[in-house]
Protein backbone atom coordinates (compact mmCIF):
# COMPACT_ATOMS: atom_id res chain seq x y z
CA UNK A 1 0.00 0.00 0.00
CA UNK A 2 1.36 3.35 -0.70
CA UNK A 3 0.25 6.28 0.91
CA UNK A 4 0.93 10.05 -0.12
CA UNK A 5 -0.62 12.48 2.14
CA UNK A 6 -0.94 16.09 1.34
CA UNK A 7 2.50 16.27 0.18
CA UNK A 8 4.47 19.13 -1.57
CA UNK A 9 7.38 19.46 -2.96
CA UNK A 10 9.43 22.69 -4.16
CA UNK A 11 12.84 22.99 -6.68
CA UNK A 12 15.43 25.92 -6.46
CA UNK A 13 16.24 27.59 -9.82
CA UNK A 14 19.33 26.77 -10.41
CA UNK A 15 19.69 29.95 -12.73
CA UNK A 16 17.16 32.31 -10.34
CA UNK A 17 17.02 31.02 -7.39
CA UNK A 18 13.55 31.34 -7.32
CA UNK A 19 11.45 28.78 -5.73
CA UNK A 20 9.30 26.15 -8.34
CA UNK A 21 6.05 24.29 -6.60
CA UNK A 22 6.53 20.61 -8.37
CA UNK A 23 3.96 18.83 -6.11
CA UNK A 24 1.18 21.57 -4.21
CA UNK A 25 -0.89 19.45 -1.30
CA UNK A 26 -1.31 16.10 -3.12
CA UNK A 27 -2.78 13.00 -1.70
CA UNK A 28 -3.49 9.62 -3.01
CA UNK A 29 -3.43 6.08 -2.35
CA UNK A 30 -2.48 3.52 -4.22
CA UNK A 31 -3.12 -0.34 -3.13
CA UNK A 32 -1.34 -3.71 -3.22
CA UNK A 33 -1.82 -4.98 -6.80
CA UNK A 34 -2.79 -1.62 -8.89
CA UNK A 35 -2.19 -0.93 -12.57
CA UNK A 36 -2.23 2.89 -12.67
CA UNK A 37 -0.85 5.35 -15.32
CA UNK A 38 -0.14 8.75 -14.26
CA UNK A 39 -0.24 11.07 -17.04
CA UNK A 40 0.37 15.01 -17.64
CA UNK A 41 2.11 17.98 -19.66
CA UNK A 42 5.81 18.59 -19.27
CA UNK A 43 6.29 20.33 -15.73
CA UNK A 44 3.16 18.35 -14.27
CA UNK A 45 4.68 16.70 -11.41
CA UNK A 46 4.77 13.23 -12.73
CA UNK A 47 8.29 12.25 -12.56
CA UNK A 48 8.72 14.25 -8.74
CA UNK A 49 5.84 12.64 -7.66
CA UNK A 50 7.03 8.98 -8.44
CA UNK A 51 10.86 9.69 -7.03
CA UNK A 52 9.07 10.39 -3.94
CA UNK A 53 7.77 7.00 -3.94
CA UNK A 54 11.05 5.27 -3.15
CA UNK A 55 12.80 7.95 -1.49
CA UNK A 56 15.29 9.33 -4.29
CA UNK A 57 13.07 12.60 -3.41
CA UNK A 58 11.66 13.54 0.22
CA UNK A 59 8.58 16.00 0.64
CA UNK A 60 8.59 19.36 1.98
CA UNK A 61 5.74 18.63 3.33
CA UNK A 62 3.31 15.55 3.85
CA UNK A 63 4.09 12.08 4.61
CA UNK A 64 5.14 9.59 2.11
CA UNK A 65 4.60 5.73 3.33
CA UNK A 66 5.23 2.18 1.84
CA UNK A 67 2.90 -0.54 4.06
CA UNK A 68 3.47 2.22 6.68
CA UNK A 69 7.51 2.76 6.28
CA UNK A 70 7.56 6.67 5.60
CA UNK A 71 10.69 7.54 3.35
CA UNK A 72 11.55 10.18 5.94
CA UNK A 73 12.49 7.08 7.98
CA UNK A 74 16.50 7.16 6.96
CA UNK A 75 16.85 3.60 8.86
CA UNK A 76 14.46 2.27 6.94
CA UNK A 77 15.26 3.54 3.38
CA UNK A 78 16.85 0.27 1.88
CA UNK A 79 13.22 -0.99 3.20
CA UNK A 80 11.75 1.29 0.87
CA UNK A 81 13.74 1.03 -2.51
CA UNK A 82 13.68 -2.70 -2.67
CA UNK A 83 9.91 -2.64 -2.64
CA UNK A 84 9.28 0.46 -4.78
CA UNK A 85 11.86 -0.16 -8.08
CA UNK A 86 12.08 2.40 -10.55
CA UNK A 87 13.04 2.02 -13.85
CA UNK A 88 13.99 5.49 -16.09
CA UNK A 89 14.32 6.85 -19.34
CA UNK A 90 17.42 6.11 -20.94
CA UNK A 91 18.32 2.61 -20.51
CA UNK A 92 21.73 3.19 -20.81
CA UNK A 93 21.83 5.06 -17.57
CA UNK A 94 20.71 2.23 -15.94
CA UNK A 95 23.07 -0.34 -16.50
CA UNK A 96 26.17 -0.79 -14.48
CA UNK A 97 27.84 -4.24 -15.94
CA UNK A 98 29.27 -5.43 -19.35
CA UNK A 99 27.43 -9.20 -18.99
CA UNK A 100 24.03 -9.17 -18.54
CA UNK A 101 23.97 -11.44 -15.69
CA UNK A 102 26.08 -9.78 -13.86
CA UNK A 103 23.91 -6.61 -14.49
CA UNK A 104 20.83 -8.36 -12.39
CA UNK A 105 23.60 -9.56 -9.57
CA UNK A 106 24.05 -5.99 -9.22
CA UNK A 107 21.72 -4.95 -6.65
CA UNK A 108 21.53 -8.53 -5.01
CA UNK A 109 25.03 -8.37 -3.97
CA UNK A 110 25.33 -4.87 -2.71
CA UNK A 111 22.10 -6.62 -0.35
CA UNK A 112 24.81 -8.70 1.14
CA UNK A 113 23.14 -11.74 -0.11
CA UNK A 114 24.16 -15.32 -0.15
CA UNK A 115 25.77 -15.87 -3.04
CA UNK A 116 23.33 -19.27 -4.07
CA UNK A 117 20.62 -16.68 -3.23
CA UNK A 118 22.00 -14.29 -5.65
CA UNK A 119 22.46 -16.63 -8.43
CA UNK A 120 18.89 -18.28 -7.90
CA UNK A 121 17.50 -14.60 -8.59
CA UNK A 122 19.35 -13.98 -11.42
CA UNK A 123 18.32 -16.90 -12.89
CA UNK A 124 14.74 -16.10 -11.87
CA UNK A 125 14.51 -12.73 -12.80
CA UNK A 126 15.86 -13.03 -16.52
CA UNK A 127 13.49 -15.86 -17.19
CA UNK A 128 10.98 -13.58 -15.55
CA UNK A 129 11.61 -10.62 -18.59
CA UNK A 130 12.86 -13.52 -21.23
CA UNK A 131 16.42 -12.45 -21.60
CA UNK A 132 17.41 -16.15 -20.29
CA UNK A 133 18.82 -17.13 -23.01
CA UNK A 134 21.18 -13.70 -23.48
CA UNK A 135 22.27 -13.80 -19.96
CA UNK A 136 25.88 -14.02 -21.19
CA UNK A 137 25.59 -11.44 -23.93
CA UNK A 138 27.49 -8.32 -23.40
CA UNK A 139 24.83 -4.85 -22.44
CA UNK A 140 26.20 -3.07 -25.57
CA UNK A 141 24.84 -5.43 -27.56
CA UNK A 142 21.34 -5.07 -26.76
CA UNK A 143 18.52 -3.75 -28.30
CA UNK A 144 16.93 -0.84 -26.40
CA UNK A 145 13.65 -2.52 -25.43
CA UNK A 146 16.17 -5.23 -24.23
CA UNK A 147 18.29 -2.97 -22.17
CA UNK A 148 14.65 -1.51 -20.64
CA UNK A 149 13.76 -5.16 -19.71
CA UNK A 150 17.56 -5.87 -18.50
CA UNK A 151 16.76 -2.76 -16.27
CA UNK A 152 13.44 -4.07 -15.29
CA UNK A 153 15.23 -7.73 -14.24
CA UNK A 154 17.45 -6.10 -12.08
CA UNK A 155 15.06 -4.42 -10.05
CA UNK A 156 13.15 -8.07 -10.10
CA UNK A 157 16.27 -8.85 -8.26
CA UNK A 158 15.24 -6.94 -5.27
CA UNK A 159 12.15 -8.61 -5.16
CA UNK A 160 9.88 -5.59 -5.21
CA UNK A 161 5.94 -5.09 -4.71
CA UNK A 162 5.96 -1.90 -6.92
CA UNK A 163 7.24 -1.26 -10.52
CA UNK A 164 7.63 2.00 -11.67
CA UNK A 165 7.94 2.91 -14.95
CA UNK A 166 9.16 6.59 -15.40
CA UNK A 167 8.63 7.36 -19.01
CA UNK A 168 10.98 3.86 -19.81
CA UNK A 169 9.14 3.42 -23.18
CA UNK A 170 10.21 7.04 -24.34
CA UNK A 171 13.23 6.63 -26.13
CA UNK A 172 12.74 2.82 -27.58
CA UNK A 173 11.26 2.11 -31.26
CA UNK A 174 7.66 0.94 -31.24
CA UNK A 175 9.05 -2.95 -31.25
CA UNK A 176 11.17 -2.06 -27.81
CA UNK A 177 7.77 0.11 -26.86
CA UNK A 178 5.79 -3.66 -27.34
CA UNK A 179 8.62 -5.52 -25.61
CA UNK A 180 8.85 -3.66 -22.47
CA UNK A 181 4.73 -3.54 -22.14
CA UNK A 182 4.24 -7.10 -22.57
CA UNK A 183 6.44 -7.88 -20.57
CA UNK A 184 5.02 -5.60 -17.73
CA UNK A 185 2.09 -6.78 -18.32
CA UNK A 186 2.97 -9.99 -17.73
CA UNK A 187 4.75 -9.39 -14.65
CA UNK A 188 0.87 -7.59 -13.24
CA UNK A 189 -0.93 -10.61 -14.31
CA UNK A 190 0.79 -13.42 -13.15
CA UNK A 191 3.01 -12.18 -10.20
CA UNK A 192 0.41 -9.72 -8.90
CA UNK A 193 2.58 -6.87 -9.44
CA UNK A 194 1.57 -3.41 -8.03
CA UNK A 195 2.85 -1.27 -11.68
CA UNK A 196 2.82 2.52 -11.96
CA UNK A 197 3.34 3.69 -15.61
CA UNK A 198 4.50 7.63 -15.78
CA UNK A 199 3.75 8.02 -19.57
CA UNK A 200 2.67 10.71 -22.47
CA UNK A 201 1.47 7.82 -24.84
CA UNK A 202 -2.08 7.56 -24.23
CA UNK A 203 -2.16 4.59 -26.13
CA UNK A 204 -0.17 2.84 -23.48
CA UNK A 205 -2.07 4.76 -20.55
CA UNK A 206 -5.51 3.01 -21.88
CA UNK A 207 -4.12 -0.24 -20.60
CA UNK A 208 -3.92 0.78 -17.10
CA UNK A 209 -6.74 -0.03 -14.58
CA UNK A 210 -6.82 3.64 -13.12
CA UNK A 211 -4.91 6.71 -14.66
CA UNK A 212 -3.87 9.62 -12.22
CA UNK A 213 -4.12 13.16 -14.52
CA UNK A 214 -1.84 15.90 -13.09
CA UNK A 215 -1.53 19.47 -14.15
CA UNK A 216 0.61 22.09 -12.53
CA UNK A 217 1.82 20.12 -9.30
CA UNK A 218 -1.62 18.86 -8.95
CA UNK A 219 -4.41 16.04 -9.54
CA UNK A 220 -6.89 16.89 -11.51
CA UNK A 221 -8.55 13.62 -12.34
CA UNK A 222 -7.69 10.08 -10.65
CA UNK A 223 -10.22 7.30 -12.01
CA UNK A 224 -11.36 4.63 -14.12
CA UNK A 225 -9.29 4.85 -17.57
CA UNK A 226 -12.56 4.54 -19.21
CA UNK A 227 -14.46 7.44 -17.53
CA UNK A 228 -11.64 9.59 -18.42
CA UNK A 229 -11.35 8.89 -21.98
CA UNK A 230 -15.03 8.36 -22.51
CA UNK A 231 -15.42 12.31 -21.90
CA UNK A 232 -14.03 14.04 -24.90
CA UNK A 233 -14.61 17.71 -23.35
CA UNK A 234 -12.72 16.06 -19.63
CA UNK A 235 -9.89 15.03 -21.91
CA UNK A 236 -9.35 18.13 -23.56
CA UNK A 237 -9.68 19.99 -20.06
CA UNK A 238 -7.05 18.08 -18.90
CA UNK A 239 -4.60 18.59 -21.98
CA UNK A 240 -4.35 15.06 -23.10
CA UNK A 241 -4.60 12.94 -26.80
CA UNK A 242 -7.53 11.07 -26.94
CA UNK A 243 -6.21 7.42 -27.65
CA UNK A 244 -7.27 5.65 -31.22
CA UNK A 245 -9.43 3.54 -29.78
CA UNK A 246 -10.97 5.72 -27.01
CA UNK A 247 -12.03 7.97 -29.79
CA UNK A 248 -13.22 4.82 -31.62
CA UNK A 249 -15.19 3.92 -28.88
CA UNK A 250 -16.83 7.21 -28.57
CA UNK A 251 -17.97 7.12 -31.68
CA UNK A 252 -20.02 3.82 -31.09
CA UNK A 253 -21.25 4.91 -28.56
CA UNK A 254 -22.71 7.78 -29.74
CA UNK A 255 -23.84 5.54 -32.43
CA UNK A 256 -25.94 3.43 -29.84
CA UNK A 257 -23.02 0.21 -29.28
CA UNK A 258 -21.70 0.59 -25.40
CA UNK A 259 -17.95 -0.96 -25.32
CA UNK A 260 -17.71 -3.44 -22.79
CA UNK A 261 -16.87 -2.86 -18.96
CA UNK A 262 -16.05 0.60 -20.46
CA UNK A 263 -12.47 -0.73 -21.43
CA UNK A 264 -11.00 0.12 -24.62
CA UNK A 265 -9.40 -2.68 -25.28
CA UNK A 266 -8.59 -4.35 -28.72
CA UNK A 267 -10.41 -7.37 -27.05
CA UNK A 268 -13.23 -5.41 -25.87
CA UNK A 269 -13.98 -3.40 -29.65
CA UNK A 270 -13.67 -6.70 -30.76
CA UNK A 271 -16.37 -8.13 -28.35
CA UNK A 272 -18.55 -4.57 -29.45
CA UNK A 273 -18.25 -4.88 -32.92
CA UNK A 274 -19.44 -8.66 -33.27
CA UNK A 275 -22.80 -7.52 -30.96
Amino acid sequence: MIDVEKVSYSYRSHLSGEIYMALNDISLTIGSGEYVAVVGRNGSGKSTLVKLLNGLLLPDSGRVAIDGVETTDSERIWDVRTRVGIVFQNPDNQIVASVVEEDVAFAPENQGLPREEIVRRVEESLKQVELYDLRERLTHELSGGQKQRLAIAGILAMRPQVLVLDESTAMLDPVGRAEVIATVEELHRREGLTVIHVTHCMEEAIRAGRIIVMDAGSVVFDGPVGELFSDAALVKECYLDMPALAHLSVMLRDGGLIIPDGLFTVEAMAQCLTR
